[in-house]
C-alpha cells in the first residue's frame, strides 16, 4: 500500500471512531440505517480521482464520504461498478463485484461481530451459493434466496451439531439429516425447522425409532428397535392415555425388558434439542450507501441501498422544501370557513372524529343452481381443472418467442357424456380455449402459485360469487370463495391488447419481483355450442385486497378529478365501498426504505405501461386501522405539527417488539412485501368545499397507524379511437387535465405526480 492510500485509510479510521461514539441511528422497519446526504463537493477525493472520465467510462476511485463511509474500487457514472470495497462506519464491509451501485456477483460481506458471508449476491441480497460463518462459529454452506437459507445446505453448529439437508425460507424443511454432538442422529422429513413427518432417529447405543413425527416428537404409527432384535410396534403419543402398542422380545432379551415403558423415549428426546443458530443483526441488503449526485440527473440526488433501491428524482411541479403546497403558500392550515362545511362529513369538518366504516355484507352473490350464470361457472371450473391438470413438459423461465404468439392456443371440446380427455358433466356442451398456455403456466410458477391450491380455490366444492353489478366497462366480476382470485369477463378488444403486450408483461414481472402491477394467472374463453353460440372471454387475476384482517377503507386513485367521487352519503359508506380521488382524506406515510422502494417501483411500472400505450389504470389502496375505540372512533397517534417535528419521536415508530418480530421471524418477514401487509401511518387531510376539484386536501398533523395494501389495476385499456373521441368530446366541456381519457404519456405523468403527492416518507 503506498503512502497516499495509507493516509486515506487512517483518515477513514479516525472518522469511524468519532462516528461510533455518536448517537445511534434510528432504524427503519427493517433496521436500515439513515442515509447521509452527501453532495459531490462534500466528498474528499484522493488524488487517484484525477483520472475521472467524462465519457461514462469506468475508472478507479477512492472516496471518503462526509458521513465517514469509505469506498475504493471501480467507479462509473457516480456508482460503484466492477470490483470494489465499501466500508461503513459501523464496521460492516463488502468486498466484491458491483453493478450500477448494486452488490451483484461474487463478494464477501463482514460484520463488526466477526461474522462473514462469502458467495453470490443478487441486487444486494445473499442469493445463490455461499458460506456464512457466524460470530459464534456457526457455519452454513449452501444455497440462499434473498438472505435466507433456501435449497440444499449444510449447517455446522458451534456446539458440535450438524445438519445436512433441505431448507426453505431460513428453516429446515424437506428431507435432511441432523446429527448431535453425542452421535445421536435423525434422518427424515422436516417442516418449519422441526422434525415433522416420517423419519428415523438412531441413538448412539444402537436403539432406533422408525415412524411418524409431529413437532419434534413421535406421533402416530412407529417402531422402536433394540440391537438385540427386540422391537415395540404401536401408536405413539406423548399423552400416556393415547399411547398403545405391543412389545416383541428377542430370544436373548430378559424378563425385565418386557416391562419397558415407551414414555422413556420422550424423556430421552428432551435431551436432544435442535439448535437454531445465531440470528443475524443486520442483512447486507439493509445497509445504505451514502448519497451522491448523479451526473445524469442534474442536481437531483440518488439514494441507494446495497440492493439498488433508488429514488429516481421524480418530476414534481412543487417546491422540494414544501411538497404539500397547493397554491404557493406554506402548508399551514388557513382559517376555515365553517359556514360552507357539510357538518356531517368529517372530510370537511376537522371537529368531527373519524370513525371506522360499518362492515358491509360479504361481497357478491353465490352462484347456485338456478342462477343465470350457473352453467357458465360449471364450464369455467371444468375448463380450468382440465388446463391446470393437463400434463405438460417442464419448462424454465426462458420462453421461446413462439409461446407468446396470439395464435398459440388450445381448443378442447367438452361434451356432456365426456370424452377421452374430458370428464362427463351436467352442463351443456361447450368448447374451451386456453390462450398461450405455456406462458400462463410459467407465470403461475413465477408468482409461486401451487397448482393444487389454484385448482382448489377456483374449482373446489365452493361456488364462485358474482359481484352485484358489472363494472363501468360492462365486464362482470367473480370472486372465489376464499377471496384469493378474481375472474373478470373480457371484451375482445381487451383480449387483443393483453395478447399484444403479454411478452412485455411477462418480462416486466420477471425483471421486477416487487412490481405493483396486478398479477394475471390465466386467459381463457368458453364457447357454448348450439343456437346461442355465445362466447365469453375471461381473465383470472389476484385479489389485491385479500387479507385475513379487515380492510376498513378502499381507494381507487387515478389522479384525475372529473367524476372521481362516490355518489354515496357518508352514512351509507361501508368497508367494501370503493372511494375515489375526491373522497381521499389521507396522506399515506411510508417508512423510509418502503417509500424509496415504492417510488422506484412506481416509476418502473408506469414506464412499462406508457411503453405499452395503455391508460386509465389506477392504484387500488386498502387500509386496516390498527387502533379503534369501543365506540368505533379511530384513535390517532400523538398529534404532530405541520412542520413535521414530533413532540415524541418514539411515538411514531413501530414498537421495538414488533420490529424485532419482523426482523427475526422469517415467516412474518416473508408475509410483508411492497404492496402487502405494510405497517405505515396515514395523516388526515381536510378539504375545502369551495375548492370543488381539490385533489389533495390540507394536512392536519393527525396521524393513524395502519396496515396498507396497494397495487396497480385495470392496465388493459388501450388508447384507441374510442378513448381519443372521448377525450376530444369531454375537452370541449371540461378542463382537459381533469378527465381520465388522455394520451398514455400524459396519463403516466399525471398519475405519478398525483401518487407522489399523496404518498410521503414518514420522517
Amino acid at each position: 500500500m503506498n503512502k497516499e492510500q495509507s493516509s486515506v485509510l487512517k483518515a477513514w479510521e479516525a472518522t469511524m471512531r468519532k462516528t461510533q461514539a455518536a448517537k445511534k441511528r434510528a432504524n427503519s422497519i427493517f433496521g436500515i440505517t439513515s442515509m447521509a446526504n452527501v453532495a459531490q463537493n462534500d466528498v474528499e477525493d484522493d488524488d487517484t480521482d484525477k483520472n475521472v472520465s467524462t465519457s461514462g467510462e469506468a475508472y478507479f476511485a477512492e472516496k471518503i464520504l462526509s458521513n465517514g463511509d469509505y469506498y475504493t474500487g471501480q467507479w462509473q457514472d457516480n456508482f460503484p461498478d466492477g470490483q470494489g470495497k465499501y466500508l461503513w462506519t459501523d464496521g460492516c464491509m463488502y468486498i466484491g463485484e458491483w453493478h450500477k451501485g448494486k452488490t451483484m456477483g461474487r463478494g464477501r460481506f463482514t460484520w463488526p461481530s466477526g461474522a462473514s458471508y462469502e458467495g453470490e449476491f443478487k441486487t444486494g441480497y445473499m442469493d445463490g451459493t455461499g458460506m456464512y460463518i457466524g460470530a459464534n462459529g456457526d457455519t452454513y454452506k449452501g444455497n440462499w434466496v434473498m438472505n435466507l437459507k433456501h435449497g440444499h445446505g449444510m449447517m455446522q453448529y458451534s456446539n458440535g451439531d450438524l445438519f445436512d439437508g433441505e431448507w426453505r425460507r431460513g428453516l429446515q424443511e424437506g428431507h435432511g439429516k441432523y446429527q448431535w454432538k453425542n452421535k445421536n442422529y435423525y434422518v427424515g422429513e422436516w417442516k418449519n425447522g422441526v422434525i415433522f413427518g416420517k423419519g428415523t432417529f438412531v441413538w448412539n447405543n444402537g436403539n432406533k425409532y422408525d415412524g411418524f413425527w409431529e413437532d419434534g416428537l413421535p406421533k402416530g404409527n412407529g417402531t422402536y428397535q433394540w440391537p438385540d432384535g427386540s422391537f415395540y410396534v404401536g401408536n405413539w403419543n406423548k399423552d400416556p392415555d393415547e399411547q398403545n402398542g405391543t412389545f416383541y422380545p428377542s430370544e436373548s432379551s430378559s424378563a425385565a425388558d418386557h416391562e419397558w415403558d415407551p414414555t422413556t423415549v420422550y424423556n430421552d428426546l428432551a435431551n436432544n434439542k435442535v439448535c437454531h443458530g445465531e440470528r443475524v443483526s443486520i442483512m447486507p441488503s439493509q445497509k445504505r450507501l451514502a448519497m451522491w449526485y448523479s451526473t445524469k440527473g442534474g442536481d437531483r440526488p440518488r439514494r441507494l441501498s446495497v440492493d439498488g433501491r433508488a429514488s429516481v428524482g421524480v418530476e414534481r411541479p412543487l417546491d422540494k422544501t414544501s411538497l404539500w403546497e397547493n397554491d404557493g403558500d406554506h402548508t399551514s392550515l388557513r382559517d376555515l370557513d365553517y359556514e360552507l362545511y357539510d357538518d356531517t362529513n368529517p372530510k370537511f369538518n376537522l371537529g368531527l372524529p373519524l370513525k371506522v366504516p360499518k362492515l358491509g355484507k360479504r361481497q357478491g352473490e353465490t352462484i347456485s343452481k338456478g342462477h343465470r350464470n350457473y352453467e357458465l361457472m360449471l364450464n369455467l371450473q371444468l375448463g380450468i381443472r382440465h388446463s391446470v391438470g393437463r400434463p405438460a413438459p417442464a419448462t424454465g423461465f426462458d420462453l421461446k418467442a413462439s409461446a407468446f404468439d396470439p395464435k398459440e392456443k388450445i381448443w378442447t371440446r367438452f361434451p356432456p357424456e365426456g370424452s377421452k380427455y374430458t370428464p362427463p358433466h351436467q352442463s351443456c356442451e361447450f368448447r374451451w380455449k386456453d390462450y398461450c398456455p405455456v406462458v400462463f403456466r410459467t407465470l403461475r410458477k413465477l408468482f409461486k402459485v401451487d397448482p393444487a391450491d389454484y385448482m382448489i380455490s377456483i374449482c373446489g366444492n365452493d361456488a364462485l360469487r358474482e359481484l352485484s353489478s358489472p363494472g363501468k366497462s360492462g365486464s362482470f366480476f367473480y370472486l372465489t370463495n376464499d377471496d384469493r382470485y378474481m375472474i373478470k369477463t373480457m371484451k375482445k378488444s381487451e383480449t387483443k391488447v393483453f395478447l399484444r403486450m403479454l411478452s412485455a408483461y411477462y418480462n416486466h414481472c420477471r425483471s421486477f419481483e416487487n412490481t405493483l402491477v396486478i398479477k394475471y394467472y390465466g386467459l381463457h374463453s368458453v364457447k357454448l355450442t348450439g343456437p346461442a353460440q355465445k362466447k365469453v372471454r375471461f381473465i383470472i387475476m389476484g385479489n389485491l385486497l385479500r387479507s385475513d384482517i379487515t380492510i376498513h377503507r378502499r381507494f381507487d386513485l387515478k389522479g384525475s378529478s372529473l367524476g372521481r367521487i362516490t355518489d354515496k352519503a357518508e352514512s351509507e359508506i361501508d368497508n367494501i365501498t370503493i372511494l375515489k380521488d375526491l373522497d381521499l382524506n389521507f396522506i399515506f406515510k411510508l417508512q423510509k426504505s418502503w417509500f424509496q422502494e415504492f417510488c422506484w417501483q412506481i416509476d418502473r411500472d408506469c414506464e412499462f405501461l406508457e411503453q405499452e400505450r395503455t391508460m386509465d389504470y389506477s392504484l387500488l389502496v386498502g387500509l386496516h386501522f390498527r387502533e379503534i375505540s369501543p365506540n368505533g372512533e379511530l384513535i390517532p397517534c400523538e398529534r404532530r405539527s405541520l412542520s413535521g417535528n414530533s413532540q415524541n419521536d418514539s411515538a411514531h415508530q413501530l414498537p421495538r417488539t414488533d420490529m424485532d418480530q419482523l426482523l427475526l421471524d422469517p415467516k412474518r418477514w416473508a408475509s410483508i412485501k411492497l404492496g402487502t401487509n405494510i405497517p405505515a401511518r396515514v395523516e388526515r387531510t381536510i378539504r375545502k368545499p369551495e375548492l370543488e376539484l381539490q385533489l389533495v386536501g390540507e394536512r392536519t398533523g393527525e396521524c393513524y397507524e395502519v396496515i396498507m395494501f396497494f397495487g396497480i389495476i385495470d392496465i388493459l385499456q388501450d388508447y384507441d379511437i374510442t378513448k381519443k373521441l372521448e377525450h376530444a368530446y369531454k375537452s370541449i366541456q371540461y378542463d382537459p387535465t381533469s378527465i381520465s381519457a388522455v394520451d398514455p404519456k400524459q396519463y403516466s405523468r399525471r398519475f405519478r405526480d398525483f401518487i407522489f403527492k399523496v404518498f410521503a416518507e414518514d420522517t
